[in-house]
């Protein structure tokens, strides 16, 4: 079978990288959270003191890009690839809500943008994977053959992370949640560089009310859809 490549994007907390994950898994593509590079960039620069009182230091930042190596594993216990940074496991750490609520600034930046989708690409090259974002089916892989955008209202979303973050032991405040979430929304939509919209040729999922399993059905069926009609 011709092996294809996959783009999901759509807002924060669409369980847009759960849906990639199980998917990729389940048809033996290789997964790759663009996400988490993104946010491996923000813990850098947490861990750095890149951010000050002033917010980023940009300037620094992009003298330092060149020390950021971003490398995905598989985690042999859950069958899902694990983050590195600098070949550290931090797969934990750019989940926490502290990177969460500064990951977007980061990805605004074009440097930043320009440096991960060169790498993104590269990781792509051989096709045969499954990629979610922001941007995979508009900047990244405007080409390819399967794009998906997912949607969900704030709320829905911010109560879903709320409780991810809940069942992971950490402390966690809803309504914070909630305008971290519209603030991504807003940031994502409103950048210069590659911000967050619908390719014209993505088909659109409003999993607001959909269970995991529904997704992962509805998601099957489009890639079994979209193979045999190319055989």
């Amino acid at each position: 079978m011709k092996k294809i490549t996959i783009a999901i994007d759509g807002f924060s907390s669409c369980g847009k990288s759960t849906m990639a994950k199980d998917l990729a898994r389940e048809i033996g593509y290789i997964y790759i959270d663009s996400g988490a590079m993104y946010r491996a960039v923000t813990l850098y620069s947490l861990q750095q003191g890149i951010f000050g009182d002033n917010g980023i230091d940009e300037e620094r930042l992009r003298r330092e890009m060149g020390q950021i190596r971003i490398a995905f594993q598989l985690n042999a216990d859950t069958g899902r690839p694990d983050t590195y940074l600098n070949g550290v496991n931090v797969e934990q750490q750019i989940r926490t809500m502290e990177v969460s609520s500064h990951v977007s600034p980061v990805a605004a930046l074009p440097f930043v943008r320009e440096a991960l989708v060169k790498l993104q690409q590269e990781m792509g090259r051989q096709k045969g994977i499954v990629m979610d974002g922001r941007d995979i089916g508009t900047t990244v892989f405007p080409d390819a053959e399967l794009k998906v955008f997912v949607t969900a209202s704030p709320e829905i979303r911010a109560q879903r992370r709320y409780e991810e973050l809940k069942a992971k032991g950490e402390q966690a405040d809803l309504q914070e949640i909630l305008e971290n979430v519209k603030q991504r929304d807003y940031i994502d939509q409103h950048r210069e560089v590659s911000p967050l919209r619908k390719a014209d040729d993505a088909l659109l999922l409003d999993n607001s009310h959909l269970t995991i399993q529904e997704q992962k059905e509805w998601l099957f069926e489009q890639f079994n859809r979209l193979t045999q009609t190319a055989e």
